[in-house]
């Protein structure tokens, strides 16, 4: 049977109050990782890069730009905006304020090629 995995705050996160930080599933037995993205910074997001699986980001604060391929998206909190696996994606920070996103990627290690 299978032993179910209890992961403090204190594992994945970066900061004590804020949902900042990354949690890589393949040690618990999950296929699945995730970023939590919190960032008041206007502009704040990662480089092109992509993945060999997609990426599912769920914006739960405010609002982003993203580029998907060749397609720009303005997504705002409440939206799901999915990257297919092997396409170049990126997003920033529009603002004004907070922007916070649950990034999930669908591999129990993250697997990341920088292009820019």
């Amino acid at each position: 049977m299978a032993e179910a995995h209890l992961v403090t705050r204190a594992q994945w996160a970066d900061e004590p109050d804020a949902w900042k930080g990354e949690f890589e599933g393949g040690a618990y037995g999950a296929g699945l990782s995730v970023i939590f993205v919190s960032t008041d910074e206007i502009g704040y997001g990662p480089k092109l890069h992509r993945h060999p699986y997609p990426e599912t980001f769920i914006v739960r604060v405010g609002r982003a730009r993203f580029t998907v391929g060749d397609r720009t998206i303005d997504a705002e909190a409440g939206q799901i905006v999915v990257a297919p696996a092997n396409v170049p994606h990126k997003f920033e920070n529009l603002g004004p304020g907070r922007l916070e996103t649950t990034d999930v990627h669908e591999a129990g290690a993250f697997s990341t090629e920088w292009l820019e």
